[in-house]
């Protein structure tokens, strides 16, 4: 196990389409390990393999509150089955912009299929923070950031802003 270094914006690979996974070998129980140590010490929610530079398609989470034990999720080729008509405005932060939160409106309710680590093919219907979570984890293996949902000129300041600390950072 070994905690992996995030990406944050304006990482290219942030933007990238997570390629499937084939099938859940040592290397991908390795990366779902590393992925969960590197989730918990950030400290987030959840965590999406792209975030840290691998382009699958592998998410995880855990939204376990701080008194009780873990519960950890991994979807592996995750796909949404359904979305409810209803929504909700909920904060949403990442961990590949940090320290930024803003109001996102999303499905309320949403039903996700996906292989868990024993290859098992689980159907799960997720309401509420567990929803906002798969969508926002799932939205990442398809190069998309919380922050696209945003007005423009929210989205733009947003990005001008990290990239001018990219361009600090590099000298």
């Amino acid at each position: 196990m070994a905690i992996r270094p995030i990406l944050v914006i304006p990482d290219a690979r942030l933007r990238a389409v997570a390629d499937p996974v084939v099938a859940v070998d040592d290397d991908i129980k390795a990366l779902v390990s590393d992925m969960l140590e590197t989730m918990y010490d950030a400290p987030g929610i959840g965590l999406a393999a792209p975030q840290i530079g691998v382009l699958r398609r592998v998410v995880v989470m855990d939204l376990a509150k701080e008194d009780e034990p873990a519960a950890p999720l991994v979807l592996i080729n995750p796909e949404i089955l359904k979305l409810s008509d209803e929504t909700v405005v909920t904060e949403e932060g990442c961990l590949s912009i940090p320290e930024l939160y803003y109001d996102v409106e999303r499905p309320a309710a949403v039903t996700v299929r996906y292989t868990d680590l024993d290859g098992k093919t689980v159907d799960l219907a997720a309401t509420e923070r567990l929803a906002v979570c798969v969508q926002h984890e799932l939205d990442h293996l398809d190069g998309v950031l919380y922050i696209d949902y945003l007005s423009r000129l929210k989205r733009d300041r947003v990005i001008k802003k990290f990239d001018k600390a990219a361009k600090r950072a590099a000298g």
